[in-house]
């Protein structure tokens, strides 16, 4: 039997997004439900949450809403789901190690407020560990009803649980009153490089 001539072989339609997301979930051996860490490290919020939001670890599922809260901060970029779902399940697959957090609005699905706790494991203080708080945002339209607040409180209380002896940040000067508020005092300046593309026009 001979072979058809390559320009006449058609190639094999696109997997919509929904197909290509369950295709990468089975390949990572993760489900779309599956949090990044235990909720059982989720200190209660202090005052509740309002009704029908609930503050609970990072889903495969949020892809979509949690670069929309992201955006808030600064630049996010093209992420498709693949990529997503890499690094989620890279991020998974160090225990201990990312902690990311979010507020869902059960109403609408969507996620109002984000942060992100990073544990640096130190030869110092007898092989003592810090946190890294980063990321913290809230949606524009959730702004002014104190979640930035919850979400630190929670981070605060998961990187106390999980052993670190302190947790460290940045902010930039018109935040340093949030974060004064939220039990943190200024001890230092912060410093930093950019390379290649990111580095800032003169």
């Amino acid at each position: 039997m001979s072979t058809p001539p390559p320009s006449s072989i058609t190639p094999p339609p696109p997997l919509d997004p929904a197909a290509l997301l369950a295709e990468t979930l089975s390949t990572l051996s993760i489900t779309s439900n599956d949090p990044l860490f235990s909720p059982t490290l989720l200190p209660s919020p202090e005052p509740p949450l309002p009704p029908n939001y609930l503050l609970r670890p990072l889903r495969p599922s949020d892809h979509v809403s949690f670069l929309s809260v992201l955006s808030v901060l600064t630049t996010v970029g093209e992420i498709p789901a693949e990529k997503w779902l890499e690094r989620y399940a890279f991020m998974k697959s160090r225990p201990g190690e990312y902690f990311i957090i979010v507020i869902e609005n059960l109403d609408t699905g969507k996620l109002v407020a984000i942060g992100t706790l990073l544990v640096e494991k130190k030869f110092l203080r007898g092989l003592g560990e810090v946190g890294h708080i980063e990321d913290i945002a809230v949606a524009r339209e959730a702004q002014g009803l104190k979640f930035g607040q919850r979400i630190i409180q929670a981070l605060d209380g998961i990187a106390e649980s999980v052993g670190c002896y302190k947790a460290i940040l940045d902010c930039s000067e018109k935040n340093e009153g949030f974060y004064v508020k939220c039990g943190y005092k200024k001890a230092g300046v912060q410093m930093a490089n950019y390379y290649g593309q990111n580095k800032p026009k003169a």
